[in-house]
């Protein structure tokens, strides 16, 4: 490569002119995407043992109180164990391909994920047409005529997810059981012996963890239904709220825009226009493993959850004024929930449930 080539590549392009390859872009990023199998497992143990550490506390404590912190303390981490999980499905996480799907496999048990199907939904499904209406099913905006074709329940639940209230219930109901756990043959059509495989897996370790909360229970006189609260409903319920909030920020906002042609998405650079890079204080992104740093994720999904941050740096330098980057606040969330309830794919805006439209039209991709 010349000296002039790579002068043109390290210079930030101008929000005027075109954007460049994916294939160009992601040559920004190759230095960031080597991978360390020490870190990788040096990460799993460490969340494992804090997971571990959480649930102690919510046996040894006696206080309501403290146990409801290890609880959620517990469901915390079972995010972060995710994640890593999440890297290992997508290759990234170390440079061994059996390696990361054991360690992928390992670190979705406390979510109860079987892996081969989220390796499905989310890596062929998801960051392949991603924000691709019909492809695309997480988190994918009604119309008005469809909302409308909708019976009283499906309309109250529909209500109930875009809320802002609930994106665990939407998460767990929607994602979880309806695609992941022995999904039936509408929502899986493809039926592969791995699947059973993988959910048995998860199976057996629900029911090992429910073993270990009747055995604790009767070693320390609690009542399990009691100690069953805290040591695992809460712990999960906390899991399928953070993973629902996650997915729901990553990829809803005003100035994201969804797609129903496939031409048109394709030519909208969906990798870096319909992600969110959401920041937090108090590092608290990096207690997420900078999963936030979502752009970078889907640019190039070999970056490793240790190098995203950087990563992300680099585009948003490299690419001024294209990137959507949000400070959070709870203000600007509900108020996403508030404005991002439809999708008018004519004027290619969000809507309210009125068909009110609440975000400026997105322009046609030259």
């Amino acid at each position: 490569m010349t000296s002039l080539s790579m002068k043109t590549i390290e210079t930030p392009i101008p929000v005027d002119q075109p954007m460049p390859h994916r294939k160009v872009i992601r040559e920004w990023l190759v230095p960031l995407s080597e991978r360390t199998t020490l870190t990788a497992i040096f990460l799993l143990i460490l969340d494992f043992c804090v997971w571990g550490l959480f649930l102690a506390g919510t046996i040894v404590f006696q206080a309501w109180w403290a146990k409801l912190v290890c609880a959620i303390g517990a469901g915390f981490t079972i995010g972060r164990l995710f994640i890593i999980g999440h890297d290992a499905c997508h290759q990234s996480l170390t440079p061994h391909r059996t390696l990361n799907k054991w360690i992928g496999r390992i670190a979705f048990l406390p979510s109860l994920t079987p892996y081969s199907l989220w390796d499905i939904g989310h890596n062929v499904v998801h960051h392949g047409y991603t924000n691709l209406k019909g492809f695309d099913f997480v988190w994918a905006p009604l119309t008005k005529d469809e909302f409308q074709a909708l019976g009283p329940v499906q309309k109250l639940l529909d209500k109930v997810y875009r809320s802002g209230w609930a994106p665990g219930l939407y998460y767990m109901i929607e994602i979880w059981w309806n695609k992941m756990f022995f999904p039936n043959k509408e929502n899986m059509p493809t039926r592969r012996p791995i699947f059973i495989k993988d959910n048995l897996l998860v199976s057996a370790f629900g029911l090992a963890w429910l073993g270990a909360l009747y055995g604790f229970a009767q070693a320390t006189e609690q009542s399990v239904w009691v100690l069953g609260v805290f040591f695992v409903l809460i712990p999960f319920l906390f899991w399928c709220a953070m993973i629902g909030f996650v997915v729901y920020v990553h990829h809803t906002h005003v100035k994201v825009s969804w797609h129903d042609e496939r031409a048109a998405w394709s030519k909208a650079q969906p990798f870096v226009s319909t992600t969110v890079h959401l920041t937090f204080p108090f590092k608290i992104g990096a207690l997420m493993h900078h999963i936030m740093e979502h752009t970078a994720h889907h640019v190039d999904m070999s970056i490793p959850l240790y190098k995203l941050k950087s990563a992300q740096a680099k585009l948003e330098t490299m690419l001024p004024e294209r990137i959507i980057v949000q400070p959070f606040s709870w203000t600007w969330y509900f108020e996403t929930a508030k404005s991002c309830k439809l999708y008018d794919f004519t004027q290619r805006c969000w809507t309210d449930y009125q068909g009110h439209a609440t975000s400026t039209a997105t322009p046609l991709p030259a």
